[in-house]
């Protein structure tokens, strides 16, 4: 733990009864509510609203005009006490927002570690987003919607309420998501949506070997490349593949899906491309 001093901003206005740990920073014109605790050598830069019931954790950083801890946009909401829960390591960047839960929800949006939220992007009320996110410029998540480890929201795109993102998905620019996104996979477009194979760059980079993406590659011809329905692919998959991390991954997400997935592919299989 570092020994550091808490620093406050002569301008900024901090509640006395908000928790500061050593070495958090408060930058000029920040607004901290009295409910606020936040964990050492986190950085609040200038013009920061945190305010509501709102744990954040060490070593985040929090850009110009970010606010957090805001009501849900929700016209149910009566005032009552939910909260934010963020995480260690996060960067958040200019103008964004995030919102607290509902108690007709999970009570609680839930914001896990080492995630780069940038400029303008939104985390609706009762959302999870898990561990080394990226959301691009203006990615917007609607409420309760789940965002799993490693995945990339892109530029302005659009996710509709109560969907969910799989581990190492890739969301392309302005993209629409109205149902659950796979894991492992790229999806991009609008009217519709569209399935551009395995997100076979994003999964090199996080150190997955050749046999493992083939084996990717391999489930995913069944489930989108095949004549086969979706209940006939996982029985497909379950009896040619045998138990492991990213088979069971899939199976469970498809099973747990609510909304269906997104399926449509853009253009027929092809190796090189997927």
């Amino acid at each position: 733990m570092s020994d550091r001093e808490v620093s406050i901003h002569p301008t900024a206005s901090v509640h006395p009864r908000a928790q500061l740990d050593s070495g958090v920073e408060i930058g000029p014109y920040v607004v901290i509510g009295e409910h606020v605790s936040i964990l050492e050598n986190t950085v609040i830069e200038a013009h920061v609203c945190i305010t509501g019931k709102t744990e954040i954790g060490k070593g985040c950083r929090f850009s110009p005009f970010s606010s957090i801890g805001g009501e849900p946009q929700d016209v149910s909401y009566k005032g009552e006490e939910t909260c934010v829960k963020i995480g260690n390591d996060n960067i958040f960047r200019e103008f964004l927002t995030v919102h607290r839960g509902t108690v007709k929800g999970r009570g609680e949006t839930v914001i896990g570690n080492g995630n780069y939220i940038m400029a303008y992007s939104h985390v609706a009320h009762d959302c999870i987003v898990g561990n080394k996110t990226v959301f691009l410029h203006g990615a917007t998540i609607g409420g309760h919607v789940d965002v799993d480890d490693f995945s990339t929201m892109g530029a302005l795109s659009g996710i509709h309420q109560f969907c969910r993102i799989g581990k190492h998905a890739f969301i392309g620019g302005n993209t629409v998501i109205t149902q659950d996104v796979l894991p492992f996979c790229r999806v991009a477009g609008a009217r519709p949506t569209l399935l551009y194979g395995l997100n076979a760059v994003g999964l090199r980079r996080q150190g997955f070997s050749k046999d493992r993406i083939k084996a990717l590659k391999d489930m995913f011809r069944i489930v989108f490349y095949s004549d086969l329905n979706t209940a006939q692919a996982v029985e497909r998959i379950e009896k040619d593949f045998p138990q492991g991390e990213d088979r069971d991954e899939i199976l469970c997400f498809i099973r747990d899906s609510q909304r269906g997935i997104v399926k449509k592919p853009s253009e027929k299989w092809d190796e090189d491309w997927v």
